[in-house]
């Protein structure tokens, strides 16, 4: 697989208009192709294997397993369940029976790989971020938008969105359970670039990841701000700082181009404030994603680190009464839970993707736009360099307009 960016001009080129899929039922077999067998290749993979051990959705078959490295790929492949492996994207799209490939590559290869197969009449799935930047993300939503008049739908990974805790605060906040939204607070605090010997990695690129801790980190976060309020980020202020600024590579010594960690204060269209803070220099934090919403009648607090669970404060409860209620969210009527174990036994991180696949499918079958939408994910892209743009203006507040 080439890893040299052709970028979103090159990506959209013309090319021939395919005929609509039709539409796909349980009894029609669809073929995903997984582009990336690391980290999230592996979690995606996971989830392909069992979305249908678990979930009443469209049949699926691993078909292929794309990646650059042939003497790791197939081992791989092996390891995850794929019936067959590649070392070029392309040969994804040149397969008649591969309905569906979901990109779990660096970002900067998202959308050339992405809009190349909406053209070619793929459903696609791309992980988080959307994008490297504003413009491809863009340029991702329109390829979208006329697939979508084709039948063929695209999502964003944003994985959180299917933690069960999470549905279930979108669920309580929807509802009037904390009354109005006044102030936010997310922080995801990582370490694992802490150890300033750490080597180099693509992570730490700006022509590969877009950005550090904001792509990786804060994306996560802007997107859970913005979809259990409901609501867009309309001004945000904030700062970034590289902690380490050069890194041993394979060439020696290496300067870092991205940023390490994010601090930000955003003006949400809703009214409330949010805090935002995140960082992969945070020793001992190995995975924190923590979510606080304060409103007028109650709040409600998230820790990753404990992610069956929701602590949920009633202020309208009497005085003697009041104190923050641990939910332990494994009921088979909390979202998401039916299709998994009894009451009581908890559900890990890797669920979600199952969850996102299962979600995918159905949206697939059904003939509907599925959730987070490539919108979502051009949303997302704009806060963060929104941030950016406020960080290089000395945390001058920077006014957003989410409108289209």
């Amino acid at each position: 697989m080439t890893t040299t960016p052709r970028g979103p001009a090159a990506a959209s080129s013309p090319a021939p208009v395919p005929p609509s899929l039709p539409p796909a039922s349980p009894s029609r077999t669809l073929g995903v192709a997984v582009i990336g067998y690391s980290f999230m290749g592996r979690a995606h993979s996971n989830a392909w294997r069992n979305v249908n051990a678990f979930y009443e959705s469209p049949r699926v078959e691993q078909r292929l397993l794309v990646g650059r490295d042939e003497h790791q790929l197939v081992p791989a492949a092996q390891r995850l369940g794929w019936a067959g492996t590649a070392t070029d994207w392309r040969s994804a799209l040149e397969r008649d029976d591969i309905d569906i490939v979901d990109i779990c590559t660096p970002g900067h290869l998202h959308a050339e790989i992405a809009v190349a197969a909406l053209e070619a009449g793929k459903h696609v799935l791309v992980e988080k971020p959307l994008a490297n930047s504003v413009a491809e993300a863009e340029t991702m939503v329109a390829a979208a938008t006329a697939a979508r008049a084709r039948g063929i739908q695209s999502m964003v990974g944003f994985n959180y969105r299917r933690l069960p805790s999470l549905a279930l605060a979108r669920d309580l906040l929807a509802a009037g359970r904390v009354g109005e939204v006044r102030q936010v607070r997310v922080s995801y605090l990582q370490d694992w670039l802490a150890d300033e010997d750490a080597p180099m990695s693509w992570r730490l690129r700006q022509e590969t990841a877009g950005s550090g801790a904001l792509g990786d980190l804060a994306s996560h976060a802007v997107d859970q701000i913005q979809f259990l309020l409901g609501t867009t980020v309309k001004a945000i202020s904030g700062t970034v700082n590289t902690f380490v600024p050069e890194r041993a590579g394979g060439a020696g010594m290496e300067a870092v181009t991205v940023d390490d960690a994010a601090w930000a204060t955003l003006r949400l269209a809703s009214g409330a404030v949010a805090s935002l803070e995140v960082s992969r220099f945070a020793t001992g934090r190995r995975n924190a994603l923590q979510i606080e919403i304060y409103g007028s009648l109650g709040s409600l607090r998230f820790d990753l680190e404990r992610l069956n669970e929701l602590l949920y404060f009633d202020a309208t409860a009497p005085a003697e009464l009041q104190g923050s209620s641990r939910i332990l969210v494994t009921e088979a009527t909390h979202p998401y839970l039916h299709a998994w174990w009894p009451t009581g036994h908890t559900l890990g991180w890797d669920h979600t993707f199952t969850t996102q696949a299962a979600d995918f499918l159905t949206a697939i079958a059904s003939g509907t736009a599925p959730q987070p939408s490539f919108e979502d994910g051009l949303g997302v892209q704009r806060v963060l360099a929104a941030l950016q743009d406020s960080a290089r203006a000395g945390s001058a507040v920077v006014e957003l307009d989410q409108s289209s």
